[in-house]
């Protein structure tokens, strides 16, 4: 699934491509695309027409496209497979196009929703002042938001007494990292995927958050990780980190720090990958034996 880089690097294209157009026509092309919508299909294409765009935003994995002429905006969710795909209108229509948006500047290229597994969506949403729509008010900022506030991410993980990639994947706590990033902040961090945040200090904390951001701005420096083709930029490219990654996917493979075979093990209908050498478990807490009853 599309993590922080990858939807960002659609974000981009996004801006340059599609930011600033005023939109001409609508087709929905398969219900499960809006299904997000309440109005359905017909009331999407209603009232996106003759709306015009302005810059996309992001936050975390998802991205919208503000409507300049009024409040609200389209929100986007890729989903596993979802795309957005910037195409000449005269190009062959792909096999899973579920939603196309044209425009009336007579530039020659449209917008096109393309969803193989139908898990993703567009949807219109009112936003509040600051832009946001109001369904993902609940989604923290992520770590390369200007304003996310470090010291108020550490206090907030204390407090919930988890472990620390639970909390990296808490979407209330701080969005944009999935599975692929955590396992690789973690390994850059040399912090095993259980261990507990109590014990975490500001400090270590703060280092966790700067190797997240350092793997997330690599990421983008490359286009993403792309597994597959259901990943691709506005331009159906694929990103290549997957090239780089030190944990993630590499079981069995020497770990590039120490040289232990690295290993992979189930954890909440995932997989954690990890180095047992450098990133070595919790140990299991002592509970101190009961005393033996006095005996009369």
């Amino acid at each position: 699934m599309p993590e922080l880089p990858e939807v960002e690097v659609v974000r981009r294209g996004l801006e340059r491509w599609v930011s600033g157009r005023t939109v001409g026509g609508v087709e929905v092309l398969h219900p499960r695309a809006v299904r997000r919508h309440i109005g359905g299909g017909s009331d999407f294409a209603a009232r996106l027409l003759g709306r015009r765009i302005g810059t996309a935003r992001r936050r975390g994995k998802y991205l919208w496209l503000p409507l300049e002429d009024g409040a609200g905006a389209v929100l986007g969710h890729l989903g596993m497979s979802g795309q957005l795909l910037v195409r000449p209108e005269t190009a062959v229509d792909e096999k899973h196009l579920r939603i196309r948006i044209r425009f009336g500047d007579g530039l020659g290229t449209e917008l096109r929703f393309v969803d193989q597994r139908t898990f993703g969506g567009l949807s219109l949403h009112d936003t509040s002042p600051d832009g946001l729509p109001d369904a993902i008010a609940h989604i923290a900022r992520d770590p390369l938001d200007p304003e996310f506030d470090d010291a108020a991410f550490h206090r907030a993980i204390r407090l919930r007494r988890t472990t620390v990639k639970r909390a990296l994947l808490d979407q209330s706590l701080v969005s944009g990292i999935g599975n692929i990033y955590a396992d690789e902040a973690l390994w850059r961090a040399a912090l095993h995927y259980d261990r507990p945040t109590a014990g975490l200090t500001r400090a270590r904390s703060a280092e966790l958050l700067g190797h997240v951001r350092d793997v997330m701005n690599a990421a983008l420096a490359v286009g993403g990780t792309s597994f597959d083709s259901l990943y691709v930029n506005v331009n159906g490219e694929s990103g290549y980190f997957d090239r780089s990654l030190d944990a993630y996917g590499r079981e069995d493979e020497p770990c590039r720090r120490c040289g232990t075979a690295m290993r992979r093990r189930p954890w909440m209908n995932r997989s954690s990958y990890f180095c047992p050498r450098c990133q070595r478990p919790p140990r299991p807490s002592r509970r101190p034996r009961s005393l033996p009853r006095a005996t009369s």
